[in-house]
């Protein structure tokens, strides 16, 4: 956040330089050009030369004179009059040195209704150069506000997110530290090891990958192979699993671990309540544009599914999950639904759009 403050620090610092050279430039060159019409001799181009280099140390330190009236935080009334009063003091003092100047070139006197209209002039002069400072600074504000608004929403999403992704189901780490127990202390140790080694592979990758990340469908089902070889050391023959994925799909991105929780809530759901266990499958395919997900699973589906759509607790913290991440990440651009299968079980669709890695096939 500060390096982006400094960067629009820097681009405000420029553009004043560029358009108070710019403008003082076009000040006396209107001037110029207006005596030169007159017919006005040659000293009078000195004078405007001395008008524009005055207003121009003037308004510089004018600037500062803002500066700190902005920082002050005085009411509108107060910063109203204040900025008045600085603009007619400034405007007197530049006519005073553009009747200083006329009179030592031409050596006349003037009146003070001249000395009037020149102060008047330079008020005018003084108050669109004002205008436009302020009207750039709060174009500048409102930049920094809403630059401050986006940082403060990107890290509300990213915690939001974090918070999603990491929702493991706890059992199942208690589930498989007590299954590995179990593998040591019946002296299957080579069991026990490869089944560390998984756990070990599993969690490491659902920590290396942010939530916000983007990972191929073969590395998603990389780590559903982890998470499934795990859990079946534990369910041995009761749980069966098939996965089908397009060859087209494999390079397709998602978000990591976006399959993992809905594989969790089907084994908590549909696999470990049943004494013969479970099947869960898994079809990816390309679909033109967009990317086609299909989970299904054996067990008992879910009781009034209607209802379970708007209220998704009973049906389990995986598939809330998922639907708040896909939310999160394609606000208007994904679907999933929620249906019971004829032959029993649950069938989960996702569709999202078929994105890749640039240079990927």
């Amino acid at each position: 956040m500060e390096k982006i403050l400094k960067k629009q620090y820097k681009q405000k610092e420029s553009l004043f330089w560029k358009l108070q050279i710019a403008g003082w430039i076009a000040f006396g060159a209107t001037r110029a050009l207006n005596s030169f019409a007159l017919g006005e001799n040659i000293n009078f181009q000195i004078t405007v030369a001395i008008s524009v280099i005055s207003g121009f140390c003037i308004t510089v330190l004018l600037r500062l004179v803002y500066r700190k009236l902005r920082r002050s935080n005085l009411p509108p009334s107060t910063m109203i009059l204040s900025v008045i009063s600085a603009i007619v003091v400034s405007a007197i003092i530049l006519s005073a040195i553009d009747i200083w100047v006329v009179v030592q070139t031409y050596i006349i006197d003037l009146q003070i209704s001249e000395f009037a209209g020149r102060t008047l002039y330079d008020v005018f002069v003084l108050l669109i150069w004002s205008g436009a400072y302020f009207i750039i600074n709060y174009h500048f504000l409102l930049m920094e506000q809403k630059e401050m608004y986006l940082q403060a929403s990107a890290a509300a999403h990213q915690a939001q997110l974090q918070m999603l992704r990491y929702q493991l189901n706890p059992h199942f780490l208690f589930n498989t530290l007590n299954a590995i127990s179990t593998l040591v202390l019946d002296k299957q140790s080579k069991e026990a090891n490869s089944m560390l080694t998984k756990l070990s592979a599993f969690l490491r990758f659902s920590l290396v990958n942010q939530p916000t990340q983007k990972i191929t469908i073969d590395e998603e089902v990389y780590a559903l192979w982890l998470y499934l070889d795990i859990e079946k050391v534990r369910f041995e023959d009761r749980l069966a699993v098939d996965f089908q994925i397009n060859e087209q799909a494999k390079k397709a991105l998602i978000p990591s671990l976006l399959l993992q929780p809905l594989v969790e809530n089907a084994i908590k759901y549909a696999v470990a309540p049943m004494e013969k266990g479970g099947s869960i499958s898994l079809n990816v395919k390309r679909n033109d544009g967009r990317l086609d997900i299909v989970l299904k699973d054996s067990g008992p589906g879910i009781k009034n599914i209607e209802e379970q759509n708007q209220d998704q607790k009973s049906s389990g913290v995986g598939i809330a999950n998922t639907k708040n991440r896909l939310r999160e990440l394609y606000p208007d651009d994904h679907k999933i639904a929620i249906n019971n299968r004829q032959e029993g079980g649950l069938e989960i669709y996702i569709n999202i759009p078929f994105e890749t890695k640039k240079g990927a096939i």
